[in-house]
């Protein structure tokens, strides 16, 4: 995902509070059958050469760290390689079928890891020269085999099946892009483990569906909930110098368009007081994530008219979404479950912006899907829009708010509710983000099309039970998250679009 620098600043560095890059442990391991490599001279050579042509392919990627566990080629190895696996703290593992291997180097694995496995089957050769044609050519690529066998001792084991890598191990795209996708889902599974996820007052009291359990959200993520007070953010705010406030009126205006308001009554240009405020709430902010040492915020907090903490806490849109656009997912009305949506889509690389529903276009056939307060502008088509708000609707206190749409073309959705049962449910839906104007109401509004029309869509997303707000990100990936889904053992479904 390219960060938006009209300055030519990456999102990422542009700020005080700089977010290392997510360097998830990958495990390697190879399988094949030991009794082959005392019939046929030089075989077990090029399995191993095999091997080393995935593990330079994945180490290529540079997107994680890669730690390699030799090769198993009978059952004892495979026991005594589950422990290794185990102290190794990995996010995924890669099981490079080599050739043909006994399910006895894969059963007790399977049963014992609760790591996600990959089986990964690339043989070398595109097809066999069939005029030569020999038995050691034919083991050379029968990467294949077994995976009928793995696949169904992983059932007998009580598991289900693993995800699967068919391909080529040289020129094959496709099989590259699969590579790489799994290595963005090791990066979320490593930083839903270990997030620090920041929360600061309640949901908006009527709201229902945004209420979480914190311990709720810990046990299906990993996940950390840091309960935060809002007078820790105030406090920084009022020690913000005059220096470091105008450091980050420039960086604003940088990043930001302020032009004059277009039809709606309660805009206006940006107004130097407001700007001033949400510098000044930036400091603040920035300096709180860094010294709470938070991976993101969810947060909803009102306070006396006029005061500081009102003016804090209803004016940190513009430094939540230069924090979002840089890797930390910020999300207003105190959307915990939201939060992590946008984190998981962060991670993933496809942005993750807050998102709800708006008034439909049933002339074009669209749906606006965007939000006011705090949005991803790393995955904003063109340059943001900061306009000066009269009133937030709905909400205390009034200041710059961020208006821009998401970029055109293929868009994901990711809904993360919680059932009856107190279980978490992943609805996922995909569309496109299409050109045409928005309403210029200083919030993000997008064009979404969705399949087979809008009306059969909204109907069938909404009886799946969603909560109303959503993260929204750039390309499709409903099938990466519906494998994040199956290895968290979370509930999932994709919103058909036939």
């Amino acid at each position: 995902m390219e960060n938006y620098s009209p300055n030519g600043i990456s999102l990422y560095e542009a700020g005080s509070v700089k977010r290392k890059k997510t360097r998830p442990r990958i495990g390697v391991f190879g399988v094949g059958y030991f009794k082959y490599w005392g019939q046929f001279d030089g075989l077990l050579d090029d399995m191993m050469k095999k091997k080393a042509a995935f593990m330079q392919k994945i180490e290529a990627l540079d997107s994680a760290e890669i730690i390699e566990f030799g090769l198993v080629d009978d059952a004892t190895k495979a026991y005594e390689l589950v422990p290794k696996l185990n102290a190794a703290n990995l996010d995924l593992i890669f099981c490079d079928m080599l050739t043909y291997a006994t399910s006895s180097t894969f059963g007790i694995i399977i049963k014992s890891i609760e790591i996600p496995i990959v089986l990964v089957a690339l043989q070398p050769d595109k097809a066999m020269d069939y005029s030569r044609a020999s038995t050691y050519m034919q083991l050379y690529n029968d990467d294949i085999c077994s995976l009928p066998e793995f696949a169904g001792v992983a059932v007998r084991m009580g598991k289900k099946v693993p995800n699967l890598i068919i391909g080529t191990l040289h020129d094959d795209a496709v099989a590259d892009a699969e590579i790489e996708e799994y290595c963005r889902i090791a990066a979320v599974l490593h930083d839903l483990k270990t997030a620090r996820i920041g929360h600061i007052g309640h949901p908006i009291e009527a709201m229902l569906d945004m209420h979480s359990d914190s311990t709720m959200l810990t046990a299906h993520f990993g996940a950390h909930i840091v309960q935060c007070e809002a007078h820790e953010i105030v406090s920084h705010y009022q020690k913000a110098t005059e220096a470091e406030i105008t450091a980050v009126k420039e960086r604003i205006l940088a990043f930001f368009d302020t032009p004059d308001p277009v039809s709606d009554p309660i805009s206006e240009k940006l107004r130097d007081a407001d700007l001033h405020t949400a510098a000044q709430a930036t400091v603040a902010l920035e300096r709180f994530i860094k010294t709470k040492k938070l991976d993101g915020l969810a947060y909803y907090y009102d306070g006396p008219d006029g005061s500081d903490t009102r003016i804090v806490m209803s004016n940190l849109i513009v430094g939540n979404s230069l924090l979002q656009g840089a890797g930390f997912p910020m999300c207003g009305e105190s959307d915990l479950k939201t939060c992590i949506a946008m984190l998981i889509m962060e991670r993933l690389g496809i942005g993750g912006s807050f998102a709800e529903f708006h008034p439909v276009d049933f002339k074009e056939g669209f749906v606006l899907v965007g939000h006011d307060g705090p949005h991803n502008i790393a995955i904003a088509e063109g340059q943001p829009v900061l306009r000066s708000l009269k009133k937030y609707h709905g909400k205390p206190g009034f200041g710059a708010g961020v208006e821009f749409k998401i970029k055109e073309g293929p868009i994901t959705m990711l809904s993360i509710s919680s059932t009856y049962e107190g279980k978490i449910k992943f609805i996922i839906a995909e569309g496109e983000s299409i050109a045409g104007p928005i309403p210029p109401t200083g919030n993000t509004n997008t064009r979404g099309f969705f399949k087979p029309d809008v009306r059969t869509f909204l109907k069938r997303w909404i009886s799946e039970g969603p909560t109303h707000h959503f993260a929204l990100g750039v390309g499709h990936h409903a099938q990466t998250i519906q494998k994040i889904a199956s290895y968290l053992k979370v509930e999932s479904v994709i919103i058909s679009n036939g």
